[in-house]
């Protein structure tokens, strides 16, 4: 009687053990994350724009879905990628905004004896500085990165909450200045409008191509979020895997032990918060070119709160985690909330509005997450094994050593 030797290596799985079997196979081929992104990509340029109407309530959504995805890029490199914290995020949101309002709009309107300053770009209005979309952006990274960096000088010997506690101070150190601003004269200019927007904004306008036109069609305006949104994300890969990069990620896993191996902890902890506050900067002007008018009241404290959310719902440190928690909370805040959810207090005889309790439900999302998946939607291959497996803990140490 013959016996059959049993077949070699892994049995084939069926049901849903065989469907994540071959999930893991196909992501293991060699370029399956180039392939996924891509057409991630183009989805997401042809979905909104063909299925969505030219100003449709959707559209506007998806506009400030790509616009946080930039924000929790930015911040992801200083809390994800560099483990500090900066609750201080909304003034770089501030910083972009208003140069929009300095360089793109009659603010300062008698400058050069009343007439316009003009560098190139079309002038959309008769008096005032008037510069291109890219020009703008540029000034705004520039300006964004000294301000990131003079925040961050104060906090290289600070820890945990003391962190916490100078940034918090440094953002309403902006809501103030944005509040008060116009009290605040540059020869006869002041910064700001103060509780008076700066208004109206140019339209975007990109080289050799006509002036946008958000009245009309904003689809334009998606794609350019999108263009910069996809810029930031590849910034964020090449980052990542740089010298730099794991610079950062050293401090993050033990300072201690990254400053004695060589690593410049002060130079590193500042590029961080000056490279996370370009990335604000440049999608602060971008939104402050897409809103009709920049007011004060647009930088509340509350939005530094909005894109930390992001970055913990998708995972800190994971790249695409913080895009897909990005846009997982733009639809929740601009659209549940603000439109589906609406009514449904009123209906049920309750005096307020779901805007006026978006903190307790984000706080809802967040303690939901710390209990069901602390490491976050889509984890970092790193962090995941440490909050899953127990490794880099004393936990681990302990029964080791038992």
């Amino acid at each position: 009687m013959t016996v059959e030797a049993p077949p070699r290596g892994p049995t084939p799985q069926s049901g849903v053990g065989g469907v994540v079997e071959s999930w893991r196979r196909l992501r293991r081929m060699r370029y399956f994350g180039l392939i996924a992104g891509a057409l991630t990509i183009g989805l997401a340029a042809l979905i909104p724009v063909t299925a969505f109407g030219s100003t449709s309530k959707e559209l506007d959504v998806a506009i400030y879905a790509v616009t946080y995805v930039m924000f929790a890029l930015g911040l992801n490199i200083v809390v994800g990628f560099a483990g500090l914290l900066d609750l201080g995020y909304v003034a770089f949101y501030a910083t972009g905004a208003y140069t929009v309002g300095w360089f793109a709009s009659d603010h300062f309107s008698a400058v050069n004896g009343g007439q316009a300053v003009n560098f190139g770009a079309e002038t959309f209005l008769t008096q005032g500085i008037h510069l291109n979309f890219l020009l703008i952006v540029l000034i705004a990274m520039v300006i964004s990165a000294i301000a990131g960096a003079i925040i961050g000088f104060p906090t290289l010997r600070l820890r945990g909450d003391y962190i916490a506690i100078v940034t918090l101070a440094f953002g309403e150190i902006a809501t103030v200045l944005a509040r008060n601003g116009a009290d605040i004269k540059i020869g006869e200019y002041a910064l700001t409008g103060g509780p008076t927007a700066i208004a109206p904004i140019d339209q975007l306008k990109l080289p050799f191509l006509t002036a946008f036109d958000s009245a009309t069609d904003i689809r334009p305006y998606y794609l350019v979020g999108l263009g910069m949104a996809v810029i930031m994300l590849l910034v964020s890969f090449a980052l990542r895997e740089s010298r730099l990069g794991r610079a950062w990620i050293a401090i993050r896993e033990d300072e201690v032990a990254a400053a004695s191996m060589g690593v410049p902890t002060v130079r590193t902890k500042l590029l961080s918060y000056a490279t996370g506050a370009a990335m604000g900067g440049a999608a602060g002007a971008f939104l402050g070119f897409y809103v009709p008018a920049i007011g004060a009241n647009q930088f509340q404290f509350f939005f530094s709160i909005l894109i930390l959310s992001m970055v913990i719902l998708g995972g800190l440190g994971s790249i695409w985690g913080v895009v897909a928690g990005a846009i997982s909370l733009a639809v929740i805040d601009r659209y549940l909330l603000r439109e589906t959810l609406k009514p449904v207090p009123e209906k049920l005889g309750l005096d307020f509005s779901t805007t006026e309790i978006q903190f307790g439900v984000y706080g809802f999302l967040l303690v939901i997450m710390m209990v069901l998946r602390p490491e976050g939607l889509f984890p970092e291959r790193r962090r995941k094994v440490e909050m899953t497996q127990g490794e880099g803990t004393d936990e681990t140490v302990f029964e080791a050593s038992a």
